[in-house]
């Protein structure tokens, strides 16, 4: 009985006729002649629910549901859900899925509806969009079935307890990894960049030897020692590409969603894989009041899943950044001239300047590139109509803040230092941008 009551639920349905049973009755008492019809429609109802009820429970299972889904889902992205629901019993059915989902999601009218034929199956899908990574536990999967007379409803709670995992956006770079192999990303905004002698780099200049490719021909020395002379070229040896992330509280801002920590979780995931797929060695430092964690550039098997499982693990602690400590870890710990892709957030130029020293001495051993994120909703606030004096002040402190975003990144490439302005939602095409400009260019 205990479980009837818990898994039992009358239908609108139910609600609805007794309601008009109810208004039947009050007529009834002014026109006497209509309370036989109330009682006898009163029978009817009780007796076709009591019905109902039966042909539900004359089964200890009649309804079987099951949840399958990816083994880790991907951070920012839809991942597909499927409910399978396979029925015993020999009548169709109405079916509703409600789904307990993680509470991460804060999704609560997911309501699934489709029908069962006899000894049927059906399958219901939805999609979900996790924005943070992490564990995500999912609840019961409750079935509500009901036959055709739809006047009672039987809930069948099924599996709970299952945990996803959520990871960094690996479909994200699967898209970029098919572009790569039809057509190097220029479907994503990425440019072709051009280079004379691709995938080798000079060595040095020698006397012409007859068969050699004249396209190489040094014009400038053949001029000087008045005899062909020719650039000879090696190939080109792996370079190092080392993501920085600063997992500080400037990081923690979110855009579209996601903060701009996941969004540079994601594009190093992208640049990394990327890299070793040009045979450069990637790496991966996170670092902000202190450095936390250190991957040294290499290219071997499983390192995208050491990238990998590393970019998971990162959160925001809300601590101020110390470049101090990443430049005496950087020193340390990268001998070898790299490519350093320094993913941080500057909202004035106070700031900026503040880590400039730093970035100055990094740039002396090494290639710097920072990536410095535009205010997507600033801009927005300028396309909106002036209603008021408010609105004129609000545009020019706006306009202010966006000029501002611009001289940081005018600062730091008059001190040498490369700069990515980027709307966040772009970043990983951006990087990718000044990834192949750097190896067009031979800056490393």
């Amino acid at each position: 009985m205990k479980h009837l009551l818990r898994s039992l639920f009358l239908t609108r349905r139910f609600f609805g006729i007794g309601w008009g049973l109810a208004a039947l009755f009050v007529t009834a008492y002014f026109l006497p002649v209509l309370l036989p019809v109330a009682m006898v429609a009163t029978a009817l109802l009780i007796v076709s629910t009591v019905l109902d009820v039966v042909r539900l429970y004359r089964l200890k299972a009649g309804i079987h549901a099951s949840r399958h889904t990816l083994a880790k889902w991907s951070n920012g992205d839809e991942n597909p859900v499927t409910i399978r629901a396979r029925s015993d019993y020999r009548i169709p059915l109405r079916v509703r899925v409600l789904d307990e989902l993680p509470p991460q999601l804060q999704e609560r009218s997911l309501d699934l509806q489709t029908a069962i034929a006899s000894k049927g199956h059906a399958q219901l899908r939805y999609v979900v969009l996790p924005l943070t990574r992490g564990a995500y536990a999912f609840g019961a999967i409750n079935v509500l079935v009901r036959t055709s007379l739809g006047l009672a409803e039987r809930r069948y709670k099924q599996e709970q307890g299952r945990q996803i995992a959520v990871y960094p956006s690996y479909i994200h770079l699967r898209k970029y990894e098919l572009m790569a192999e039809a057509d190097p990303f220029s479907a994503a905004g990425v440019r072709k960049v051009r280079r004379s002698a691709q995938r080798s780099e000079f060595e040095q200049i020698r006397d012409y030897i007859p068969g050699d490719d004249r396209r190489t021909v040094n014009w400038k020395a053949t001029a000087r020692r008045a005899k062909l002379m020719v650039n000879q070229y090696q190939d080109e040896k792996a370079q190092q590409i080392v993501s920085l992330i600063d997992t500080g509280r400037t990081m923690k801002m979110p855009f579209g969603g996601l903060t701009l920590l996941d969004r540079a979780i994601n594009a190093t995931l992208v640049l990394s894989d990327i890299a070793l797929k040009k045979d450069d060695k990637a790496g991966v430092i996170t670092y902000s009041n202190t450095v936390h964690s250190v991957l040294p550039p290499a290219r071997d098997n499983g390192w995208m899943h050491r990238v990998m499982e590393l970019l998971h693990a990162q959160h925001t602690d809300f601590a101020e950044t110390d470049m101090e400590a990443l430049y005496a870890k950087v020193k340390r710990v990268l001998p070898t001239r790299s490519l350093l892709v320094v993913y941080t957030n500057y909202e004035s130029l106070n700031a900026m300047g503040r880590q400039l020293p730093y970035l100055q001495l990094l740039s002396r051993a090494h290639l710097v590139a920072v990536v410095i994120f535009r205010n997507t909703e600033l801009d927005q606030l300028l396309l909106r109509p002036d209603r008021d004096t408010m609105d004129v002040y609000i545009k020019a402190i706006t306009t202010k803040f966006i000029h501002e975003k611009e001289l940081i990144a005018k600062e730091l490439e008059r001190h040498g230092v490369l700069t990515i302005l980027t709307a966040p939602d772009q970043l990983s095409t951006s990087v990718l941008n000044k990834y192949l400009e750097v190896k067009a260019r031979g800056l490393l």
